[in-house]
């Protein structure tokens, strides 16, 4: 029986179809990587596309979502998952992340998930976002916390069921799609921006529930030494960024080209100017 969310691959390379027989769970196959990007560019860009004061000003969180959307989106097999040992193809290109309704230690938390077509460009994504942080804001509440809710104020052995049957239902791809549509573990790419409370970018667990492949961490904007090539340090404003992968999806080289990809779209903003699917050298 088919997934209603990837499609199986099956002219893979053998050591694509062993690993996932000797590492079953994404738990254990955890690459992390890290990167630090100059903002210059990026700050320049920003005070560019803000220069006539939209209602919801661009800023770096969205930025980096294009980015990884347009990264993903030119090297597909970053959109790959792995379940019940199989190796699939994701059906949709999908970014979820966790909006703060209130910065408080009481503030609830909402879900946000976009999905795209690959046509769009920074514009689109900047003006999906203010749709959804405003969606998630407000009073109304979102689909996945919503079942969350309902499971909660249930009786505690059936709660239990309810998670054990979830469990064997996702392992198999029997999920029904309205909680697949709504969980941000089932999405392409799942971000954390761990700047916008303060925070440094690190590592992120990736998780066995659902088919999350690759998670990015954003830390908090700060001065950082950057050397020159005669061997002399300058200050400049940067992020940091964590990227934890499941490396049963791809090879090496073929990460490290990713990650090249993502920087140089990070270095050079304006390319996110162009719709997702066109192609850039770097």
């Amino acid at each position: 029986m088919g997934r209603k969310d990837g499609v199986k691959l099956k002219k893979i390379h053998s050591m694509h179809v062993i690993m996932p027989l000797i590492f079953p769970n994404r738990c254990d196959n955890e690459a992390f990587i890290s990167e630090r990007i100059d903002l210059t560019n990026i700050t320049a860009y920003l005070e560019k596309k803000n220069a006539g004061e939209p209602v919801y000003a661009y800023n770096l969180f969205q930025v980096i979502v294009t980015a990884v959307l347009k990264t993903l989106t030119l090297r597909p097999k970053m959109n790959r998952f792995i379940s019940n040992n199989t190796m699939y193809m994701r059906n949709e290109l999908s970014a979820a992340f966790t909006v703060k309704k209130i910065f408080s230690d009481d503030g609830a938390e909402a879900l946000a998930r976009l999905v795209i077509t690959g046509e769009e460009t920074i514009d689109d994504i900047h003006q999906e976002i203010y749709r959804q942080v405003s969606f998630c804001r407000s009073d109304d509440v979102d689909t996945s916390t919503n079942a969350m809710n309902i499971v909660q104020s249930l009786p505690g052995f059936i709660t239990r069921f309810v998670g054990k049957t979830a469990r064997a239902l996702d392992r198999w791809g029997c999920l029904p799609q309205f909680l697949i549509g709504s969980d941000p573990y089932h999405s392409s790419v799942v971000l954390s921006n761990l700047g916008s409370i303060k925070l440094r970018a690190g590592y992120h667990h990736l998780t066995n529930w659902g088919t999350t492949s690759v998670f990015c961490t954003i830390g908090e904007a700060k001065k950082a030494p950057f050397f020159r090539e005669d061997g002399t340090v300058e200050m400049k404003d940067s992020v940091d960024i964590g990227l934890t992968i499941d490396e049963r999806i791809a090879d090496g080289y073929y990460y490290s080209r990713t990650v090249r990809l993502l920087k140089t779209l990070l270095e050079n903003p304006e390319l996110l100017e162009r719709p997702l699917n066109e192609e850039v050298a770097y």
